[in-house]
């Protein structure tokens, strides 16, 4: 799987290019990707525009609809939203943006987590990723 990212932010992402190629690299996907990173109003106004929630929000998933296309869609990352969280829950900001990650990507594949069944699928999905990077979680 090829990822393309796009900063939209201020925020330099060379570290989390390469943390994004480390924790996606065993994951076997034929399709591609893009992660966009963007500012707190930017994921706002994408919130507000596209699930009429007019919040702050952290990740964003927008599955491509096209199955003949190439790529699975786009996630959109807030990144300071994302050093927000870090800090609340006591773990690193790569941590962070790692399960940011996997979760939007999670969401593009059709996982949800609507009820507690659908959580349980979806939780272990993205620790078994993020266990083959080491991102685990703290507990």
């Amino acid at each position: 799987m090829r990822i393309k990212l796009y900063n939209q932010t201020d925020v330099e992402i060379k570290e989390v290019s390469k943390l994004l190629k480390k924790v996606f690299k065993k994951v076997k996907e034929k399709k591609n990707m893009s992660i966009i990173f963007v500012s707190l109003e930017q994921i706002q106004e994408l919130n507000k525009n596209y699930r009429q929630i007019d919040k702050v929000t952290d990740v964003l998933s927008f599955p491509n609809d096209d199955p003949d296309d190439k790529t699975l869609g786009d996630i959109f990352i807030s990144m300071d939203k994302a050093k927000e969280q870090a800090i609340s829950y006591g773990h690193s900001f790569e941590r962070e943006v790692g399960f940011l990650a996997v979760h939007g990507y999670l969401h593009l594949l059709g996982y949800d987590h609507h009820t507690k069944e659908d959580e349980e699928k979806m939780v272990f999905m993205q620790e078994s990723i993020l266990k083959r990077a080491k991102l685990e979680r703290n507990i």
